[in-house]
């Protein structure tokens, strides 16, 4: 079926045929132990269009058991070519189903169908870009003169768990499994309770394109029930989670108990600096994606706008006529924004707002629930503006996660350092700006661990991304990503 077949469907039917519902484990679909169920939701319309297994220890405990022969037996001994060759292929086969996947993913996540689309072709370039790095992995050696040779290997670590968020549901399980399995480790994957439909698809076309039975293992299920056993157990030496900061103490806690290494990634607060001699056209443009990007539910969104006050106005009146200009929809007619991804977050999102209009903050756009305007039903929240936030005030230092920008106004550029830098969280930054001197300045001096300039995005799968402070520690995309997964054995001989 061609892309527009499958939106058809799925607009026609409320959801597709043939979806994955049963946790995948050892390279086949396995019945789970107990007869438990959980409705996933299209956000798009409120309503229930699939259904996944409530998975247990039961299932944990089978897929680590999985994964640990798979990695002593298979996966764990394959020559990193192989590992290379079984990577490539995975890409071409997510490419090969690119539209279904894409259109299971805007079901489940809200997002627009464009947004969905991007998100399987990066998926698909995570695993060829790790599959050209399989085979590269190479240790060192250390002089110690004539006597000795030495040398560093770099072994994988074995079992990795994955616990995956519900705003990237297929990218961001990819970024994480796709250089484990480089490096030569085995992964269970939990998804989270409400997009676990991509993650089922990709852990079978990975088995299709040659990996080893027990290589990929996902277990849908919550986090009380999957996640927290699963970072628990004692066959997985690494986990890689993505969410809150509540989640991740946990996860760390858990995973400490056996010491198993962590990487966190937590979200964040993140700031543009907008300096009144940058192209406001196009800072406005860029910081429409950088905060309104999947509603707002981006971990790294551009969620503050710190501005300097001579151009605060003018940047203002561009980026609410661009933001007052957004289509909202039904993913799958594909808007400018799409719907919230539950009931709980969108409630959250409103609940914010609303206390900050409480607290006399001015609400210049947006700052309201909506509805898909075709069918009057969905999760939906306006694209929203805050100005004018103190930086006391929890607009401007909790995380909303979702359509809502906060500006706060600065008098030159070292008041705009402080400000960027007065947050809990330092995940990523941007600075507008043609001065190149300010730009390398405040490149340097802002806390957070991934900084870019005149534009929010960029950088892609190829540069380091992760945090400091409560954003979390380690860092995942690009070469980088490949240290999680590794352990370095020295080997010193005497001749």
């Amino acid at each position: 079926m061609k892309l527009e077949d499958h939106v058809q469907q799925a607009l026609r039917t409320g959801t597709l045929p043939g979806l994955p519902d049963r946790p995948y484990i050892d390279g086949r679909w396995c019945a789970p132990a107990s007869d438990l169920w959980m409705e996933t939701f299209d956000p798009g319309t409120g309503k229930p269009f699939a259904r996944v297994a409530a998975c247990g220890q039961d299932e944990v405990d089978a897929a680590a058991e999985s994964c640990l022969r798979a990695f002593k037996n298979d996966w764990g001994r394959a020559d990193p070519a192989e590992r290379a060759r079984v990577l490539r292929q995975g890409a071409a086969l997510v490419r090969a189903h690119a539209d279904r996947l894409a259109v299971v993913e805007t079901l489940d996540s809200g997002k627009p169908l464009s947004e969905s689309r991007d998100d399987v072709e990066t998926a698909a370039r995570l695993l060829d870009y790790y599959g050209g790095a399989a085979d590269k992995l190479q240790g060192d050696s250390i002089p110690l003169g004539s006597k000795f040779v030495s040398y560093n290997m770099l072994e994988p670590v074995g079992v990795t768990a994955h616990i995956v968020p519900w705003n990237f549901p297929l990218f961001t399980m990819v970024r994480g499994v796709a250089p484990a399995l480089a490096a030569g480790c085995t992964a269970i994957v939990k998804p989270a309770e409400t997009t676990s439909l991509t993650a089922l698809m990709l852990a079978d076309l990975l088995h299709q394109a040659g990996l080893p039975a027990g290589a990929c293992n996902v277990i849908t299920g919550t986090g009380q029930a999957v996640g927290d056993p699963l970072s628990r157990h004692r066959a997985v030496r690494h986990v890689t989670f993505t969410g809150s900061v509540a989640t991740g103490r946990q996860v760390m806690r858990n995973a400490a108990e056996h010491v198993a290494s962590v990487t966190l990634e937590l979200g964040g607060k993140s700031p543009a600096v907008v300096l009144a001699d940058c192209d406001l056209d196009h800072a406005a443009q860029d910081m429409i994606e950088a905060i309104y990007l999947n509603a707002g539910q981006v971990c790294s969104a551009g969620s503050r706008l710190v501005i300097e006050r001579r151009v605060h106005q003018d940047f203002l009146e561009k980026f609410i006529a661009r933001a007052r200009g957004l289509t909202l929809g039904h993913g799958l007619k594909n808007p400018n924004v799409g719907a919230i991804n539950s009931a709980r977050q969108l409630d959250r999102i409103a609940a914010m707002v609303d206390g900050a209009r409480a607290r006399g903050i001015r609400v210049a756009t947006g700052g309201g629930r909506t509805v898909d305007p075709g069918s009057g039903v969905g999760w939906f929240y306006e694209p929203t503006v805050l100005d004018s936030v103190p930086a006391s005030d929890p607009a401007a230092r909790e995380e909303i996660f979702g359509p809502v920008l906060a500006v706060q106004v600065v008098d030159d550029a070292q008041e705009a350092l402080a400000v960027a830098n007065d947050s809990d969280y330092g995940l990523v930054a941007c600075v507008y700006t043609r001065d190149i001197q300010k730009a390398l300045s405040l490149a340097r001096d802002i806390d957070a661990g991934q900084i870019s300039v005149n534009q929010y995005f960029a950088g892609g799968i190829y540069t380091p991304f992760g945090g400091n402070k409560l954003s979390g520690f380690g860092r995942e995309k690009g070469l980088e990503a490949l240290r999680n997964y590794c352990r370095v054995k020295n080997v010193t001989l005497r001749i």
